[in-house]
């Protein structure tokens, strides 16, 4: 049983001793905390909720909205819902805030209450330490029967959302309507599986061939969207003869893509064919984080903007985003932020933009993804053992390669010439996570297993 407490929100496996895996236990003790805070920090009494479609997603829809009606909170659920559009929501419902029930990528066993503030956006790290210590050390008195909060469950607001996309100016619904794609959508049997293909028809395609798109839970591979899980989509849209692969994680604010060739077009090369669609309309600058591939800042560079890079988390680079007036930034992996919609990772408008990118390039996908640079990144990740001081661990990592370019804003990222490796803690996972980028596959693999090679000496005392 795992329970991470992090930047990323209260996660963990469902189950267990309290305080030890996300039992019911946890649930209500972090809710009431997230309420209390909430309560400092904004006038209104409404919260936005909104799920996957985890199995678990039930049993602690009940328990968090029960737990905010006892603080006296009003609780709109939008129940089967989508992150990013329960992040638009609490704006424009002036909520105080929201929770998101869902664990990403997460496999099944997992959950997790995603905590934001009156903004739509994730609370700070500032906020979730403050919030951890109020779960610790503060008393809580619940409200008596005549001031217990309202329940009102609110449907259609993936269909506002969609709306909203539709209302972008970059999204050219013309032009993806006149190119007829036919396309293969991956959901992983949750909540993409409602909203993605009403995208799509919202945008004209009339050809969708849709694949684990029944929201049950019952995920039918790893649900990170990862080339190594996609084996099935890859040869849907060979069988097909479609133009692409849309797949997205559970909560839908990752996007991956499937060449028209069953290739894959790149997770890290999502934001990037995304960014350079922007610039080409509007110039200004990018943000990814450090883990992410340095083909966003090439692409940004050619367009005449500026790159920055953040730690590694969607707070962070909102954070460095709205500090550089960015005009879009997100992650690597398949994350997409844009500002003039709201301020969270976003798969919806990643696709309506990606789609309207391809309409105009008016070639197959493949060589779309031909035209931006060619780097590899490895990503590997290491387990944890118990009571590892990973401080230690990247500071002498630090020390043999003292002589080489270095940031440590977020674990260690050593730079080689154009060739990085990235060291760090998981926010959502109890793992070391290991990215390397190279312009070869395999240098990036070798250089992972290099630094993987270094810590295990180190661990081993050699």
């Amino acid at each position: 049983m795992t329970l991470i407490k992090s930047i990323s929100g209260i996660r963990g496996t469902i189950g267990g001793a309290p305080g030890e895996g996300l039992t019911p236990v946890d649930i209500i003790k972090f809710t009431t905390a997230y309420g209390i805070w909430l309560s400092r920090t904004a006038e209104s009494r409404k919260v936005i909720i909104g799920r996957d479609a985890r199995i678990s997603g039930e049993m602690v829809r009940q328990l968090v909205s029960g737990t905010l009606m006892s603080l006296g909170y009003d609780v709109v659920d939008l129940g089967f819902s989508t992150t990013p559009t329960v992040e638009m929501a609490v704006t424009m419902e002036g909520a105080a805030g929201g929770i998101i029930l869902t664990a990403s990528h997460n496999p099944k066993q997992w959950n997790a209450l995603k905590l934001l503030n009156s903004k739509g956006e994730f609370i700070s790290a500032e906020s979730g330490q403050e919030l951890l210590r109020i779960a610790d050390e503060e008393s809580v008195e619940f409200m008596p029967v005549d001031k217990l909060g309202s329940y009102t469950v609110m449907e259609g607001y993936i269909d506002k959302h969609i709306e909203k996309i539709l209302e972008h100016p970059l999204v050219d619904v013309k032009a993806i309507k006149d190119r007829k794609f036919k396309i293969v959508v991956d959901a992983v049997n949750s909540t993409g599986g409602i909203a993605v293909p009403a995208l799509l028809r919202a945008l004209g395609v009339e050809t969708i061939h849709e694949i684990y798109c029944t929201p049950d839970g019952k995920f039918p591979h790893n649900p990170e969207p990862l080339p190594e899980h996609l084996g099935a989509i890859s040869g849907e849209v060979k069988f097909h003869k479609a133009d692409l692969g849309v797949v997205v994680d559970p909560d839908v604010d990752r996007l991956a893509i499937v060449c028209e060739d069953g290739s894959m077009f790149g997770e890290e090369y999502t934001l990037v064919a995304v960014a350079d669609y922007v610039l080409q309309h509007k110039k200004g600058n990018t943000v990814s984080n450090l883990s992410s591939s340095r083909a966003l800042r090439d692409v940004t560079e050619k367009h005449g903007g500026s790159y920055f890079a953040s730690a590694v988390g969607e707070v962070n680079v909102v954070e460095k985003m709205k500090e550089v007036e960015a005009v879009i930034g997100g992650e690597g992996n398949g994350g997409i932020i844009v500002p003039e919609l709201h301020y969270g990772r976003d798969a919806l408008i990643g696709i309506a933009l990606f789609l309207s990118h391809l309409a105009k390039f008016g070639k197959m996908c493949s060589f779309l993804r031909e035209t931006y640079p060619d780097y590899h990144i490895a990503k590997k990740k290491i387990q944890l053992e118990d009571n590892l001081d990973l401080d230690a661990l990247l500071a002498k990592v630090s020390t043999k390669y003292a002589a080489q370019p270095q940031n440590t804003i977020d674990g260690l990222k050593i730079e080689f010439d154009k060739e990085w490796v990235h060291l760090r803690k998981s926010n959502t996972e109890p793992i070391i996570r290991i990215y390397a980028e190279s312009a070869g596959e395999a240098t990036a693999n070798t250089l992972a297993d290099k630094l993987i090679s270094d810590m295990k000496e180190i661990l081993n005392g050699r």
